[in-house]
């Protein structure tokens, strides 16, 4: 398994034509310290929460809400725009295509989707996966905020400009969000292109590892 992750990893970095990435000095890529976990208890009445919300009319079209997955005591954040069709349908965040490459982005970091945690903006499907709406965005908003404040990662990951742009509650273009490092609820944030982008405009992808490096940097630092 381990042999696995390394080569999808080097096979990550290959395409984009970098040398394989080699740590200097220990990083904090594990779960985050088990006694700062919230109890399951606390979990189970957020997720029941969102299960239940009827706060818009996404609520209406859903098949499914789309919480997370991953590792609820993480040091590694990753927060993406809304879920798509197949989100919708199986429950669950970046499942396809766009979930694979995340994966493999995740991997070229030295960890695993089980080891980070992933979650979205929006908890229901835009309908034709059309852009959220702000009020959308505005009512579904403390779900994720609470989703940060129980998790207490390290660093959070913004994929993609819905997803940067409503953390950061700004309109400034996602071009001029990366390269530096900002703060969500107290914790360094780092803005990069959202996976299904990549897929479309493979030349970006270069730009995505320099954007994990940074996050590796920021995540050494603290």
């Amino acid at each position: 398994m381990v042999e696995d992750s390394r080569s999808l990893r080097a096979a990550y970095l290959a395409e984009l034509g970098i040398d394989l990435f080699q740590p200097r000095a220990p990083v904090p890529f594990g779960p985050g310290d088990s006694s700062l976990m919230n109890s399951q208890s606390d979990w189970d009445s957020l997720r029941n929460e969102i299960r239940a919300c009827h706060r818009c009319d996404l609520s209406a079209t859903r098949t499914q809400v789309v919480i997370d997955s991953g590792n609820p005591a993480a040091n590694w954040m990753f927060v993406g725009e809304a879920p798509g069709e197949q989100e919708d349908l199986q429950g669950e965040p970046f499942v396809g295509r766009a979930g694979q490459l995340l994966e493999e982005m995740i991997h070229a970091l030295g960890l695993t989707r089980e080891s980070v945690y992933i979650a979205n903006i929006l908890k229901c499907r835009p309908p034709r996966n059309r852009d959220p709406l702000p009020i959308e965005v505005e009512l579904c908003e403390s779900f994720l905020v609470r989703q940060v404040q129980m998790v207490k990662p390290a660093i959070l990951i913004a994929l993609g400009r819905i997803a940067a742009q409503n953390l950061l509650k700004t309109q400034t273009p996602i071009g001029k969000l990366r390269g530096q490092v900002h703060e969500f609820e107290g914790t360094p944030l780092i803005v990069t292109y959202h996976p299904a982008y990549l897929l479309r405009s493979q030349t970006e992808k270069r730009r995505a590892w320099q954007d994990l490096c940074l996050a590796l940097s920021t995540i050494r630092a603290a």
